[in-house]
């Protein structure tokens, strides 16, 4: 186990290659390209040799020009090709890593509430950036061009051997020196990347913490404290990168130390055989020219060693991703809902998030279509755990809830959601105008349907007094309004969406009196003809509701009307008593 967490995953490597399928007709051009630059490039020291040895030597100025103007050309057209290369291998590579990045997108879309439970915000961010783009070098042609250096590599020791054996074993000696530096190193720089990545992800965690919860931050004098702590987190994600840097600082100048030990080799023992008589100057300039250009691949795959290790670390966290499968799934023969008249049915439902301890325990309960149902308890008692069962957020450990007789577990989650509204506590609007937020009820609303929408919960006067009313840019998360009117807004797109059935979940405890009142009166048109349940701690807000539901540890304890559980004088009267003055809650 441990030699598998110390060596990159081939798997997912070749998971990550298989993204190049679509492109095999540019990565073929590519190789031919590749193959004519390897052409020039092997081709040009002889021209050297033959230039120097044929007409250097021997006093042929004009021959010497021709050779020259030969030269100039196979350099140029070495240029053009590698430019087009390069062109064509990076173009590749985005279109590759734009694809990863929308699968990941679209799979993180589709995840269910428990991954986002056990997963920070800051962790996801870096495995749609900074995990990405560490594989974005090696499918830009990263292996392409590793096997066209060892192309090169190829022709380059087999081009010198045609030349002068002797002198190619001499400088094909210094090589097992380099291959074990390479080996020693290769290990250490997995880990040392699998490092970057992580100690990167704890500190955009931090970060996202940092920036989100500023005002907390700053309302508890707590500055210094998370400077001290980003300041922990920087400087590891520092030592991480720092130790890479050092590990890659050994290879290349090794590689120079290799080549400046490569080219004593040939000027001593070419110098030698020159004296000697059995090798020529164009020859030994020609040896030159080829341990340059030898030295150049080993020093792009060291290079690549550091690519496949990123690519390796980045492609491993994000796999891992897409390789979870979404808790809730939908039934291979779902149906679609059919517009439903929203009777409720919760049938002996037991659940658990973590498959250990029961949040709920046996809850047997009928709504009738048009009822509106208070559900009351403490804190953890597994009130809004109900209502996330009835969207789907979560699947009930043991137990079934059905829709108009529909089990919805058969049916598409599409259907099923677009039948439901939900207002949460704490409201939660996109960066955008109020128009594009009031459409995430809608797609399709036209602007009096918005505007309708707006007037009906008490939001359209506050609207029209904004500058672009409409077009008014909220920022992210509406900052720009107050919380009382970004939950109208949140109503208000509730109300557009008009579905059957509705989930008002703590929905007024965040706003001001006088705004809670303004929704009070607009739920009377909200809840009309639809299915409701009510989740609220100020008990003042579910009086009137036709059903109130006391769950306690999980369970449902007392059920009934208001005046009903006021007369049992049991846990509702006691919460009553602790939310109101006695005497009004004897004369309610």
């Amino acid at each position: 186990m441990e030699e598998e967490r110390n060596r990159f995953n081939r798997q997912y490597v070749k998971r990550l290659l298989l993204y190049l399928k679509p492109y095999l007709p540019q990565l073929i051009l590519a190789l031919l390209i590749i193959f004519g630059l390897i052409g020039t490039s092997l081709y040009a020291p002889l021209i050297i040799k033959i230039t120097i040895d044929n007409y250097i030597m021997k006093g042929d100025y004009p021959g010497m020009l021709k050779m020259i103007v030969l030269l100039i050309g196979i350099y140029l057209a070495n240029w053009l090709l590698a430019n087009l290369r390069h062109r064509i291998l990076s173009l590749t590579g985005q279109r590759v890593i734009f694809r990863i990045r929308q699968e990941l997108f679209e799979h993180l879309q589709n995840l269910s509430f428990k991954f986002y439970d056990n997963t920070p915000v800051g962790k996801i961010v870096t495995r749609l950036t900074g995990d990405i783009d560490a594989m974005n070098e090696l499918v830009s042609g990263g292996i392409i061009n590793m096997v066209s250096e060892l192309i090169m590599l190829i022709g380059i020791v087999y081009v010198m051997f045609r030349l002068h054996i002797q002198l190619t074993w001499a400088t094909l000696a210094t090589l097992p020196l380099l291959i074990y530096m390479f080996t020693g190193v290769e290990r250490r720089l997995l880990e040392s990347e699998r490092s970057v990545r992580t100690t990167a992800t704890d500190m955009n965690i931090n970060l996202e913490e940092s920036i989100s919860g500023v005002r907390v931050i700053q309302a508890f004098n707590r500055e210094e404290y998370n400077l001290k702590r980003f300041k922990e987190y920087n400087e590891k994600h520092y030592n991480a990168c720092l130790n890479t840097v050092r590990l890659i600082a050994l290879l290349w100048p090794g590689v120079e130390v290799f080549w400046v030990l490569a080219s004593i080799v040939v000027v001593g023992l070419g110098g030698y055989w020159l004296i000697k008589g059995s090798i020529t100057v164009g020859i030994i300039a020609a040896f030159m020219t080829y341990i340059g250009n030898f030295f150049g691949p080993i020093r792009s795959l060291s290079q690549f060693l550091q690519i496949i290790q990123r690519a390796s670390a980045g492609a491993e966290k994000v796999f891992s991703i897409l390789d979870t499968e979404p808790d809730i799934k939908e039934h291979p023969d779902a149906i679609e809902l059919p517009q439903v008249d929203g009777k409720v049915e919760f049938r002996d439902v037991y659940f658990s998030y973590d498959g250990s301890e029961m949040v709920l325990k046996g809850i047997d309960l009928i709504v009738e279509p048009g009822q509106t149902v208070a559900i009351v308890g403490h804190t953890g008692a597994g009130k809004t755990s109900l209502v996330n069962l009835l969207c789907r957020f979560y699947d009930p450990t043991s137990g079934s809830i059905l829709i108009d007789g529909y089990d919805i577990k058969q049916v598409t989650l599409r259907s099923l959601r677009r039948q439901i509204g939900v207002v949460l506590q704490e409201p939660f609007l996109f960066s955008g105008t109020i128009r594009d937020n009031m459409r995430y009820g809608k797609e399709t609303a036209r602007d009096d349907e918005i505007w309708t929408a707006l007037d009906i919960i008490g939001a359209g006067e506050f609207v029209r007094r904004l500058p672009n009313r409409l077009d008014t840019i909220i920022g992210e998360r509406g900052i720009s309004l107050s919380m009382g009117q970004r939950q109208l807004l949140s109503f208000a797109r509730v109300i557009l969406a008009d579905p059957r059935i509705i989930i008002l979940d703590e929905a007024t405890s965040n706003i001001d009196t006088e705004t809670e009142q303004q929704i009070q009166s607009a739920l009377k048109t909200l809840l009309a003809g639809r299915t409701a349940f009510i989740i609220a701690h100020r008990l003042s807000t579910i009086r009137q509701a036709d059903l109130i539901v006391v769950i306690e540890n999980g369970k449902i304890v007392e059920k009934g009307t208001h005046s009903e559980l006021l007369a049992l004088g049991g846990i509702y009267y006691r919460m009553n008593i602790a939310h109101f003055d006695p005497a009004l809650v004897i004369s309610g």
